[in-house]
């Protein structure tokens, strides 16, 4: 059985093409156009390039912080016997936030007083010590020089005197190191109460009363709350590589913070870091980032962590000529000063063939793809290289390779980047019907 009769709808194919035929064997000038074959027209869109302002940015995310906060860690060790404060309470500079459990400081201050006083009475004894011996020493010079004692005699009592002397010294020394001992178990007491550094905000409150808690005399000790300044607080982001070097102290920002929708802050860089950031073990992270401060310049109640995306405007151009940025686009050359050489050695054979290709190829450099748009004029399209510059999210600068009116293609993004060819022609969309980047029957 024929595909004739296998499928029926073939047969009214053929039944319409032979209709067809016929009908255009008794007209002159008839001709079948397909809407979509290959020399079907594409319809674009075009604008005018135009002067505008751009301003570029860098997009980056992070969170809210205080500029100045600070944690609030014991000096000694011990028991929490008071905290009289609370999350979100507002204190003063030199208000008690915490107290730990004072008696072995205590005990420890009285034992040095004692050790203190020890050592002065020793002091007052060697004094006297030395005193008596100086006496003495006197007497022995005295009868030595009127040969009433023996020269032995006399070198001990000189003896006695220097050792006596050298007493008094050493117990001023005991004295000066017993009383550090004291200032500092004085010191140790008086840290057992922890006061406020600064104004602010109580920001996070960790350890409870009755908790035991590390000084940070040898360790990093017990974290006992953060303590922040909120009425001035800051962004921190981070910022990619290849944009950090963009940024700069004093470049202006927009800042838009998720807690308040539909609302855009104005904020100043402060500081870029100068190192990337790295992980807790030590290595930097896959993605390498650099940390920004933004100084917030609007007053607001910003609670730190708070997520923000900050635009910092890193550069701004006036009046130049742009293009959308869906305009441009690249085109690698069609042939290049090997293919030649390249296609004689391919149509030879043998181990001559393969030698010349060893040679060309590794010469044969994959050429640079220009970054090109497509002017109209005409009904058709022209490829025009560019040199673009900065942009920001609509528009490119164009530098060089376009005039001010001229009219580009900016439509279909297919037909910009694949169907559009140099002298190719085009169709202008139709406005009222917006009928996007179909292929229309050509004429």
């Amino acid at each position: 059985m024929s595909d004739l009769h296998r499928f029926p709808w073939r047969r009214a194919a053929s039944f319409a093409a032979v209709l067809a035929l016929s009908a255009c064997s008794s007209q002159q000038g008839c001709r079948t156009s397909w809407p979509f074959g290959k020399d079907a027209t594409l319809v674009v869109t075009v604008e005018k390039a135009a002067r505008r302002n751009l301003i570029e940015l860098v997009v980056a995310t992070g969170k809210i912080q205080p500029v100045t906060q600070v944690k609030i860690s014991p000096e000694v060790s011990g028991e929490i016997i008071e905290l009289p404060v609370k999350e979100g309470q507002i204190v003063h500079q030199g208000d008690v936030l915490v107290k730990i459990r004072p008696d072995f400081y205590d005990a420890a201050v009285r034992q040095a007083e004692a050790s203190f006083q020890t050592s002065r009475s020793g002091k007052d004894q060697s004094i006297a010590n030395a005193a008596k011996a100086e006496a003495e020493f006197k007497r022995a010079a005295e009868l030595f020089a009127r040969k009433l004692v023996s020269e032995s005699e006399y070198d001990s009592a000189r003896t006695g005197f220097d050792a006596a002397k050298a007493m008094v010294d050493s117990s001023g020394h005991q004295v000066e190191q017993a009383a550090a001992f004291l200032k500092k178990a004085q010191e140790d007491l008086l840290k057992t109460t922890i006061r406020a550094p600064m104004d602010g905000t109580v920001s996070k409150l960790i350890s409870e009363k009755g908790e035991r808690v590390v000084g940070t005399g040898m360790m990093a000790g017990t974290e006992i709350m953060t303590v922040a300044e909120l009425g001035v607080m800051e962004a921190r982001v981070e910022v990619g590589e290849v944009d950090v070097v963009l940024i700069a102290p004093g470049q202006k920002t927009r800042l838009e913070v998720d807690s308040f929708k539909d609302r855009k802050f104005a904020g100043t860089v402060t500081q870029v870091a100068r190192s990337a950031k790295t992980t807790s073990a030590g290595q930097q992270s896959e993605a390498t980032k650099f940390e920004v401060r933004i100084r917030i310049e609007d007053k607001e109640p910003f609670l730190p962590g708070m997520s923000v995306t900050a635009e910092v405007e890193t550069q701004y151009r006036t009046n130049v000529i742009t293009v959308p940025i869906q305009s441009v686009t690249t085109r690698l050359p069609k042939t290049n000063d090997l293919s030649g050489a390249v296609a004689a050695a391919e149509k030879k054979s043998g181990p001559e063939a393969k030698g010349e290709l060893e040679l060309i190829m590794p010469k044969r450099k994959a050429p640079k793809a220009p970054e090109v748009v497509f002017g109209y004029s005409g009904g058709k399209v022209q490829l025009l290289p560019v040199k673009r510059g900065i942009s920001d999210d609509t528009y490119y600068e164009i530098l060089s390779g376009l005039m001010e009116g001229q009219e580009i293609v900016t439509g279909s993004f297919k037909a910009i980047s694949r169907e559009l060819e140099e002298g190719k022609p085009v169709k202008l969309e139709d406005p009222t019907t917006k009928k996007g980047n179909r292929p229309s029957a050509a004429p």
